[in-house]
C-alpha cells in the first residue's frame, strides 16, 4: 500500500477524510472516474488459490460499496487461472493479471491483501511469506496443516501486526452472533454441552496411481513446503484432501473447523483438557481414501463442560435433521444453529425462537459462498480500513483449529490424550512426534 493511500485509510478510521467532489470530471470515462474518486482508500487484492472456493470471494470483491481492486488471479494450474477471469469478467469492468508464482504477488508494493484458498499445506507457509512481505491475509480454514504450524501463524501475526482474518464464516452470521450472545446471558440456563455434526455423501475415490502431470500444471509449486514425491492420478484437484497426510488434513480439518469453533465460542472455552476419538473407513475399503472417512471425537474442558464431534463424509442420513451444525444444551433449555440460522427450544423440547434465517449460504455443497462470507469478507475489508474489528481473529481462529489436529493426531496414534487446558500442549510422546511435519529443504516457513 503506497504511502497516500495508507494514510489516507488511517484517516477514514479517524473519521477525518476529507469530501470528494461528486460528478464525473468533464471528458473522463465512467470507468477511469472510479478509479480515480476513492483511490486513496481502495484496497488492492489478489486471490490465490482459484478452485472450488473462488466463488466466495466473486461477491465481496465486486460489490462497489466494498471499494476494493482485484489486480491479481492467481493458481499453480492454468485452467483454474482462465475460469476464474472468465467469472469475474462478468461482475468487474477491468482484467485482473494473471498469476502462477504467487512469490512475484508478494513482491507487488500495491497489493495491500491477499486472499489464501490454497491446499491446507500452503495456508500457514504462505500467510507467513504475505505478513512479512507487508499483506494483509484472509485465511481460509485449516489455518495450519500442523500444531506446529498453529502456533507459528499466531506468532507471525503478532510480529508483524498484520490484519489475517481465519476464513470460518459463519462467525460473520447475524444470527449466530446473537444467539451465542443470548446463550452467554443465559437463554439455555447453564451451558454444558455442545454437539457438533457434518454428513455427506461423497463417492468413490481413484486409487492414486503414478500419472503424468496434467497440462497446465506447476506440479513444483503446488507441493511447495511438503516433500517431493512423484505426480499420482486426479490429486491436485481437491483428492489431495483424502491422499495420506501430505497435503491435507482429513475431513476433521476440511470441515469440523466450522461447527467445533461454532461449540467452543459458544462454550466459551479455550482448549480442552483431553481428547478421545473413534474412527476409521467405513465405505468403499478398496479405494484410493486413504484415512478415516467417519469420526466421533469427544473433547472435554475445565468446568466438566463437553464438545462432540460426529463427522460422517460417505453416509449421508441426515441424524440430527440437517447435513450440518450444532446443538448447545444447557440446564434449562438447548439451541441448534448453522449457517441457515437457529432454533431456540425450552428444556422440554417446545420450540421458543425460530431465527428464520434468509441465508443463501450453503451447507455442505462445494466451495461456493454466500451473505455470510460476504458478511465475513467486508469484515475483513473494514477491520483493515480501522473501522471495524476482526470477527475472527487468528489467534482465536488457531484455538479451534488445534481442536481438529488433537483429533487426527489421536487417530493417527490409535488413542487419546490429556491436554494442557492454558498452553494447548499435549502429554503424549507418540502425538508430539507428528507435532510438526517433514518440510521440503528450503522451504520452511520463518519467522
Amino acid at each position: 500500500m503506497n504511502t497516500n493511500r495508507r494514510d489516507f485509510i488511517k484517516k477514514v478510521a479517524a473519521g477525518t477524510a476529507g469530501a470528494v467532489v461528486a460528478g464525473p470530471a468533464m471528458g473522463m470515462s465512467a470507468k477511469n472516474y472510479r478509479r480515480i474518486i476513492g483511490a486513496n482508500e481502495r484496497l488492492n487484492v489478489a486471490i490465490v488459490g482459484l478452485g472450488r472456493r473462488l466463488g466466495a470471494y466473486i461477491d465481496p470483491v465486486a460489490q462497489k460499496e466494498n471499494n476494493v481492486e482485484l489486480l491479481y488471479l492467481c493458481d499453480v494450474m492454468q485452467k483454474q487461472r482462465e475460469n476464474a477471469a472468465a467469472r469475474f469478467e462478468r461482475v468487474i469492468d477491468y482484467k485482473p493479471k494473471q498469476e502462477n508464482d504467487y512469490r512475484k504477488i508478494l513482491d507487488e508494493p500495491d497489493v495491500d491483501a491477499i486472499f489464501n484458498a490454497t491446499p491446507d499445506h500452503w495456508h500457514t507457509p504462505m500467510a507467513v511469506l504475505a505478513m512479512k512481505a507487508g499483506k494483509h491475509v484472509y485465511l481460509e480454514k485449516p489455518v495450519s496443516h500442523n500444531m506446529w504450524e498453529n502456533e507459528l501463524v499466531v506468532e507471525c501475526q503478532k510480529k508483524y501486526n498484520k490484519v489475517v482474518q481465519m476464513g470460518a464464516q459463519q462467525r460473520s452470521s447475524p444470527d449466530s452472533i446473537q444467539i451465542i450472545k443470548e446463550i452467554h446471558e443465559g437463554a439455555i440456563g447453564t451451558p454444558y454441552k455442545a454437539l457438533t455434526f457434518y454428513v455427506n455423501s461423497r463417492g468413490e475415490v481413484p486409487v492414486a496411481t503414478k500419472a503424468p502431470v496434467p497440462e497446465g500444471l506447476d506440479w513444483e509449486l503446488f507441493q511447495g513446503p511438503a516433500p517431493r514425491q512423484e505426480y499420482k492420478h486426479n490429486t491436485w484437484d481437491y483428492n489431495w484432501h483424502w491422499y495420506e497426510w501430505v497435503y491435507g488434513t482429513g475431513e476433521t480439518g476440511n470441515n469440523a473447523t466450522h461447527e467445533l469453533d461454532i461449540a467452543r465460542w459458544a462454550l466459551q472455552v479455550k482448549y480442552p483438557e483431553s481428547i478421545y476419538v473413534e474412527a476409521a473407513k467405513r465405505h468403499f475399503i478398496d479405494d484410493g481414501w486413504t484415512m478415516y472417512d467417519t469420526m466421533d471425537a469427544t473433547f472435554r474442558f475445565p468446568g466438566n463442560l463437553v464438545i462432540q464431534w460426529d463427522g460422517k463424509s460417505r453416509s449421508r442420513h441426515d441424524t440430527y435433521g440437517a447435513d450440518r451444525g450444532t446443538i448447545v444444551y444447557g440446564s434449562e433449555g438447548s439451541v441448534f444453529m448453522n449457517r441457515s440460522g437457529f432454533k431456540h427450544f425450552d428444556r422440554k423440547g417446545k420450540l421458543i425462537k425460530d431465527s428464520k434465517s434468509a441465508s443463501n449460504e450453503a451447507g455442505t455443497a462445494l466451495g461456493g459462498g454466500g451473505d455470510i462470507t460476504t458478511a465475513h469478507v467486508r469484515n475483513f475489508f473494514n477491520t483493515i480500513r480501522g473501522v471495524e474489528k476482526l470477527n475472527l481473529h487468528i489467534a482465536e481462529g488457531a484455538v479451534s483449529q488445534a481442536m481438529t489436529h488433537y483429533a487426527n493426531l489421536a487417530y493417527r496414534i490409535g488413542r487419546g490424550f490429556d491436554i494442557d487446558p492454558e498452553t494447548g500442549r499435549i502429554f503424549n510422546r507418540e502425538a508430539m512426534k507428528l507435532w510438526g511435519r517433514d518440510y521440503q529443504p528450503g522451504w520452511k516457513p520463518e519467522l
